[in-house]
């Protein structure tokens, strides 16, 4: 049926079924079909098969049809299949599904979470170069980890790394809030780090 949605009161219709903002729907993926309610999920056969190793492939009907699709393109194609990966598991997953290589392994994605980002934002507002040192001290171990761990995935396969492009807008907080616990982490003001 048509839905309507109504954005004053934070809510969707079809026919006579209404749901309200914070309401649970789960959305087949394979039919599209919307149902109403949070239904336990699992990952793809696809996935339980080539990642977790968890089904057999002759258990899935449906990654049968997968690599019958992928079998197809691999004769056709003329193009060399590579990934964008940052960090070993993304390389291990990209090998699996049958990646050649790293089109573009990107450094500073490499940065994007917990005590690296920390480390990072402590670098930009560095005011000497015994600061910034010292913050990329920190990012040196975690980095270096990463780099083995991609390269012992890929083995042979080619990589292409990104050394660094990291526009400052990613890596610095927005909120007001955000910016006073960076503040407070590094031990500076506000207005200092403001500025």
């Amino acid at each position: 049926g048509e839905i309507t949605v109504d954005y004053k009161t934070r809510q969707f219709s079809v026919g006579d079924q209404t749901v309200k903002e914070g309401d649970w729907i789960s959305i087949d993926g394979t039919t599209g079909e919307v149902i109403r309610g949070r239904l336990e999920t699992k990952p793809s056969e696809v996935l339980q098969v080539l990642l977790e190793k968890t089904l057999k492939p002759e258990q899935s009907e449906s990654y049968h049809v997968f690599e019958r699709i992928m079998t197809w393109a691999d004769e056709y194609r003329r193009l060399r299949i590579r990934t964008n990966a940052d960090q070993p598991d993304q390389a291990a997953t990209a090998i699996s599904f049958g990646a050649e290589g790293i089109g573009l392994c990107r450094t500073e994605h490499m940065f994007f979470e917990g005590v690296r980002i920390d480390a990072v934002r402590e670098m930009i507002v560095a005011t000497d170069r015994e600061g910034r040192e010292k913050a990329l001290a920190k990012l040196l171990p975690m980095q270096r980890a990463d780099f083995v761990g991609i390269f012992k995935e890929m083995k042979e396969r080619p990589v292409t790394v990104r050394t660094l492009d990291p526009p400052l807008h990613e890596f610095l907080p927005h909120t007001d809030k955000e910016l006073q616990d960076l503040a407070d982490k590094l031990g500076i003001s506000y207005a200092k780090l403001k500025s």
